[in-house]
């Protein structure tokens, strides 16, 4: 039996693969852009296929549809949406900018599986076409940008603000636990004033509970839809109520208040409102990053750094220096946010490519997007669960540091005034001697007037 079979479009011949649903333009994308392997998200092709099966019911519910041929798309664009044909959709990100051939090759798909469903025979072009039934009232132009925002929305609504929830919820604990113990505080990397635990994973909770709130904010402007602006934002070859009803439908299958663009030419031809997005998930990563940061340098030692934490041990640290345990999860989490903000960089780079009615961007937006939020979910989690909720605190040598803290002489200012206290401080470092004892030494106050004053804990209020 012959491996191809031929199939024509506009410009020829093309041989496909037998055993492929694709069809001729799915097949010229695989050999025109072999750029870098990099294929869409499961989310991207999965909301690609719910845009599909929502213009085929709102198509057949118009009456331009034949009903038959709806059912057979519906159920086609259903299989791919349970997680069916995943290995039909192979197309490289780096394509035609507006995404074509990846939406082509949904429409081909869609309707070789439909005319399988039919007919028992596997063909893109009869009875179920994939122009003119599977992709009718649309253009890549319009679907693409769809996708975009579904997915997107989607994969936030689903992993990122749950990863971030888990995240926020874990630090809070921690900070409860750890409300009253008290430790140095740093400003330039140097010892400062007394700090509780508890109050230094608050600022932390409190970072993520922002960036939660700032995604949220977001969603509202990705709930806008370009489905409906066809070619170029005018809707032609579509009936006047077609978006509205697409909108309608897609927000009854994913349960998220999907709505119609007010104005299609704003949603074809910028990715205004994913550059938005991108730009709060970069500032959610660089406040991960910082977190991580600070917990690398809170575990450091165990001898010679600060040693406040212990992270969990969770794998060998080197091949070389035995019993070295290395802050893995920080590391990584930390890595995954650098990309974060490298994704948005290329995000606002490809938005403001926008010529005319149309982004031709639009494949390297909605990859990196989708890759952004995926990344934030899971170094959240991982930061959550593998660091956050094992970390221990060090505190008999905490309470050594803080006894031993010069910067303490800072609640003497008002008693002695700053530079007598300035002169404590040295005399302190200079001898290693605490505060407390040089306070007492030079006659400044008694002990009991000095203990009074002098407590850690009363200094973070």
């Amino acid at each position: 039996m012959e491996k191809y079979r031929i199939e024509k479009d506009s410009i020829g011949k093309v041989r496909v693969p037998r055993n492929v649903y694709w069809g001729a333009q799915t097949q010229r994308a695989i050999e025109n852009f072999p750029v870098s392997g990099i294929t869409f998200p499961e989310i991207f092709i999965k909301s690609l296929c719910r845009i599909k099966l929502a213009c085929a019911k709102a198509n057949a519910e118009s009456g331009l549809l034949n009903k038959k041929l709806s059912t057979a798309i519906i159920k086609a664009c259903t299989e791919v949406i349970d997680g069916k044909l995943t290995g039909q959709f192979p197309l490289d990100i780096f394509q035609t900018g507006s995404g074509t051939s990846t939406n082509m090759n949904a429409n081909e798909v869609i309707a070789a599986r439909a005319n399988e469903i039919l007919t028992g025979k596997k063909n893109t072009k009869s009875p179920v076409h994939p122009n003119d039934h599977v992709n009718m009232g649309q253009s890549s132009n319009d679907v693409i940008p769809t996708a975009i925002h579904i997915s997107s929305y989607l994969h936030i609504k689903e992993l990122l603000l749950p990863s971030l929830e888990l995240l926020h919820k874990s630090i809070n604990k921690k900070a409860g636990k750890h409300k009253s113990a008290v430790k140095t505080g740093r400003t330039h990397l140097m010892d400062a004033m007394p700090i509780t635990f508890g109050q230094e994973f608050s600022g932390w909770a409190s970072q993520i509970e922002h960036s939660i709130i700032r995604i949220k904010g977001a969603l509202l402007m990705i709930s806008e839809l370009a489905i409906g602006g066809t070619a170029v934002g005018t809707g032609i070859n579509t009936s006047r109520n077609f978006g509205l009803s697409v909108s309608k439908i897609l927000s009854e299958q994913t349960g998220v208040r999907f709505r119609e663009a007010k104005n299609h030419f704003e949603a074809q031809s910028s990715q205004d409102a994913i550059t938005e997005l991108s730009g709060r998930l970069r500032t959610t990563a660089t406040g991960i990053m910082k977190i991580a940061n600070d917990l690398r340098w809170m575990n450091s030692g165990p001898v010679s750094g600060l040693s406040e934490i212990m992270l969990p041990p969770l794998q060998p640290g080197s091949s070389i220096m035995p019993g070295k345990v290395n802050p893995v999860i920080p590391e990584a989490v930390r890595m995954a946010c650098v990309q974060v903000i490298g994704n948005d960089t290329v995000i606002a780079i490809c938005n403001s490519m926008g010529d005319f009615q149309l982004n031709v961007m639009l494949p390297v937006i909605a990859y990196n997007i989708i890759q952004a939020i995926t990344l934030l979910a899971n170094a959240s989690r991982l930061l959550a669960e593998k660091a956050i909720e094992g970390l221990e605190i060090n505190e008999e040598h905490i309470n050594v540091l803080m006894q031993m803290n010069p910067i303490i002489a800072t609640a003497l200012n008002p008693v002695i005034g700053y530079d007598r206290a300035a002169e404590v401080v040295k005399k302190a470092v200079r001898e290693k001697k605490t505060v407390k004892q040089v306070v007492v030494e030079m006659g400044l106050l008694t002990k009991k007037e000095a203990e009074k004053i002098l407590k850690p804990e009363i200094m973070t209020r």
